[in-house]
């Protein structure tokens, strides 16, 4: 009789492959079986792969994980703790370079205004994901106006933003150690060419989990942030004849409605 065997051999050539779903092989007497089902769960909430089967290779598992700006620390999922190169992918269209390196401000002075916090990236890609790439999915690029606002930015830009409010400060803190944005999240400023920016943001509220989101008018950039809190408020900024700007915070059902920039009172 003769038999053949095929044998392999995992290598140079062929890479090991992780145990994905490893809970299906143990029961609850193995050492960590809890942490594992939990690390398991958080995995799959990620939205990010198909375990079906072997599952991706581990350099593409790592990959994504990378860019998505998480890590594996035992049985924990947790953030990234490092800073991503500025010509990485933010997302599906834009880099964080392009997300930190705009704004009429930024482009005079020429400071480098990086995000010296890890979370502040990840506010950025957050920002991206969810709020960013749906909207060029839908109507095209944008064209950023003002990104990330870094501390020694934002004392060049004197009376026209508040950090203490203003999310583009991300995670970053002051000289003291303190948030200057409690909020946290991120934020910028966007134009799409040859589209109505009132249609543009009701699109955002009706289709995005925006965090704050200020609308200045339908030629103007919108405002728009994405944070943790997920506290969803819309404000319509109105121009009097004099020149005063008066924010009016505005009911999503009656933004909706809106066909100019004042709301129904």
């Amino acid at each position: 009789m003769n038999n053949s065997i095929d044998y392999f051999a995992y290598g140079d050539r062929y890479e090991p492959p992780f145990l994905h779903h490893k809970s299906r092989y143990i029961n609850e007497e193995f050492p960590n079986y809890p942490e594992q089902l939990a690390f398991e769960a958080a995995l799959d909430a990620l939205g990010l792969f198909d375990l079906v089967g072997y599952g991706p290779p581990p350099t593409e598992f790592q990959e994504t994980l990378t860019r998505h700006r998480w890590q594996v620390d035992g049985f924990t999922l947790k953030r990234a703790s490092t800073l991503p190169d500025l010509d990485a992918p933010c997302g599906a269209y834009l880099t964080f370079r392009q997300l930190i390196e705009c704004g009429e401000t930024q482009a005079r002075t020429g400071l480098a205004n990086r995000p010296e916090q890890p979370d502040s990236y990840t506010a950025l890609l957050d920002l991206a994901l969810n709020i960013l790439d749906p909207v060029i999915d839908y109507f095209g690029m944008i064209r950023l106006t003002y990104g990330f606002c870094s501390p020694s930015l934002a004392r060049q830009i004197p009376g026209r933003i508040d950090p203490k409010r203003d999310q583009p400060a991300a995670h970053e803190v002051n000289r003291q150690g303190r948030l200057v944005c409690e909020q946290l999240g991120a934020a910028v400023d966007f134009l799409i060419e040859d589209e109505n920016m009132l249609e543009v943001a009701q699109w955002i509220v009706a289709n995005t989990p925006f965090d704050r989101l200020y609308f200045y008018g339908p030629e103007l950039p919108v405002h728009v942030s994405f944070g943790p809190n997920h506290h969803p408020q819309i404000v319509c900024v109105v121009t009097t004849p004099s020149g005063r700007q008066i924010p009016q915070v505005t009911a999503d059902k009656k933004f909706l409605a809106l066909t100019g920039i004042a709301p129904d009172r």
